[in-house]
């Protein structure tokens, strides 16, 4: 069952600071020149905490992670960041539009503590793989912090919508308390619900529920890294009901079943491969797909509108080089040696497909160096992706349908996980709006 908590959170002060210029993306959303664009904007800016500048006199007692501790408590004793009075749920409320426009979706969720449960209970699923070298960054800065600064976001399943339906009654006539649009046009919005007995609804609601790790895989293991380093330590409680700041981590919970999630696809870009050969990438590929030449200039709406029709019946990648450009569909390979160990439900998905078939059977890419990022590059946009190859700074690069929630479930519930950078959640949930100190 899960367990979810109100909380005090540290917020900024809005009478200190405006807040569109302190929040962020999450870290690893944030480019160098996103960082540079942080730093500039203002001194209480997040990413000074979140992800800082390394220094070269950086040592063992002066560096990112002490700069980071330092500041935050700084900020706290200034004023800059301020407790509220009452242990509280957060209402989340995004408006937003899809990349490349559309109608304006809402996705509404809120913010509480969660229990941090291992895998193994079967309370919390995750969906994807995780590096140790993001994880290790993320335990140091936690160990010198003591805070969690980000969103974690879960999924759950609503699908009467009962719990968004009392959270958005209850909150109608409550102020809102943060109201900041993001560099993407993404407004937000929270407003803090304190009433005891919603608070208890909400949580008997979310007692039978199983949840999902959305985005966030790194840090919620570098939370159950964190917790059990801290119940090693001698002062730690003994008493297993006892549980301590640390046994808790700051979520964001959605509904799956909500009409405003959405999941982008992110595309493969293929660079360093010395022997690429377009030719060899046809003949090659012909061995699990069927292989259907496209015109050589098409543009990204043309290839994301090939995609989406050829998609309907199953698998569709495209692959473009600079000069040429490929459909693959219709797969041959699910009785492959390629996909021998995966079941049905990952062999049927376009994105092991690509990272099975053509990334490492066609291409030669080792799965280590595919997780390493050695000769792959991870792109939202199609035409960036296809920018890239055709200025001649990558060999190829594979465009493909996003994953469905329903892809996502299934394989999450089955104990299973997708390759790296499988789903991309949008809008991604702000880092700063409220903050979880341990101490």
């Amino acid at each position: 069952m899960a367990h979810i908590e109100p909380f005090r959170a540290l917020r900024y002060n809005p009478s200190r600071v405006d807040l569109s210029q302190v929040v962020t993306q999450p870290y690893d959303k944030i480019t160098p020149a996103m960082q540079d664009r942080y730093y500039d904007a203002s001194p209480h800016n997040l990413v000074r905490i979140i992800l800082g500048k390394p220094q070269p006199t950086d040592h063992s007692e002066e560096n990112i992670y002490t700069r980071a501790a330092a500041s935050f408590q700084d900020w706290r004793r200034q004023g800059i960041l301020l407790q509220d009075r009452e242990q509280s749920l957060y209402q989340y409320v995004q408006r937003f539009q899809s990349p490349g426009g559309g109608t304006e979706l809402e996705r509404r969720g809120f913010i509480a503590l969660g229990r941090i449960e291992d895998y193994s209970a079967g309370i919390v699923y995750r969906h994807e793989q995780t590096l140790a070298k993001p994880k290790a960054d993320r335990l140091q800065l936690l160990r010198t912090t003591r805070a969690h600064f980000g969103q974690l976001f879960m999924l759950y399943s609503d699908a009467a919508g009962e719990i968004d339906a009392a959270l958005s009654s209850a909150s109608s006539d409550m102020e809102i308390c943060i109201d900041v649009r993001d560099e993407y046009g993404v407004l937000h919005q929270v407003r803090r619900i304190s009433n005891r007995s919603l608070i208890e609804l909400v949580r008997g609601k979310m007692r039978d529920q199983k949840l999902i790790i959305a985005d966030g895989h790194h840090r919620y293991e570098t939370a159950i890294n964190y917790r059990n380093e801290r119940r090693a330590m001698p002062e730690a409680p003994k008493a297993c009901s006892e549980l301590a700041p640390y046994d808790w981590v700051m979520m964001t919970f959605i509904n799956m079943e909500s009409l405003g999630l959405v999941i982008l696809p992110t595309h493969r870009v293929v660079h360093g491969l010395e022997s690429f050969s377009p030719d060899a990438l046809h003949d090659r590929a012909r061995s699990y797909f069927s292989v259907e030449e496209v015109d050589p200039s098409i543009d990204a709406p043309r290839a994301v509108g090939i995609l989406r029709e050829a998609g309907h019946a199953g698998t569709a990648l495209l692959g473009v080089t600079a000069n040429r450009a490929f459909l693959f569909d219709t797969p041959r390979a699910l009785a492959s040696n390629l996909l021998q160990g995966l079941s049905l439900r990952q062999q049927s998905l376009d994105v092991v497909q690509l990272h099975k078939c053509l990334l490492e059977g066609v291409l030669g890419i080792s799965e280590e160096a595919i997780r390493e990022q050695k000769n792959i590059s991870y792109i939202r946009d199609a035409a960036e992706a296809m920018a890239r190859v055709r200025e001649g700074s990558a060999n190829v690069a594979f465009l493909m349908n996003s994953a469905r929630m329903r892809q996502v479930r299934d394989i999450a519930f089955a104990g299973e996980v997708l390759p790296q950078k499988s789903t991309d959640f949008y809008p991604k949930l702000l880092s700063g709006l409220t903050i979880y100190a341990l101490e």
